[in-house]
């Protein structure tokens, strides 16, 4: 018999995180690296994976994440999304912490576009009055 897998997709900012997860011995790679290596930052790395910390189910699954798009901070959020809702997919159980502690939420915060004549999406040139 095969090992069911889950796969999900989470999406934050511009980024996106292909989430497949297997039952197995807590082995997480994400882009071919560990999760700290990746991430760089320790608190990006504590939450990406803080879904596994809040279900306790670290060590009995194996993730691999493929994140794209975006920077860091939107990857994380993204993988954090993909997580939860591979887990939710697993053990439907799951769902009533996971959505407590926030993590089944699409954060909808994104980027604002610039607007002309000025530098940026709110910042104004210089006013002069004469």
């Amino acid at each position: 018999m095969s090992e069911q897998t889950f796969v999900t997709v989470g999406r934050r900012k511009k980024a996106r995180a292909r989430v497949r997860l297997t039952r197995g011995t807590g082995k997480i790679v994400v882009n071919g690296k560990e999760p700290a290596d990746y991430f760089k930052t320790e608190d990006f790395t504590r939450s990406a994976l803080s879904p596994l910390s809040t279900v306790e189910l670290a060590d009995q699954v194996d993730i691999t994440v493929k994140a794209e798009g975006g920077g860091l901070n939107g990857q994380a959020g993204a993988t954090r999304l993909g997580i939860a809702r591979a887990l939710e997919k697993m053990d439907s159980e799951l769902r009533v912490p996971l959505k407590q502690q926030g993590h089944m939420k699409r954060d909808p915060r994104s980027r604002e576009r610039k607007k002309s004549g000025q530098p940026g999406a709110r910042k104004r040139f210089q006013f002069s009055k004469r």
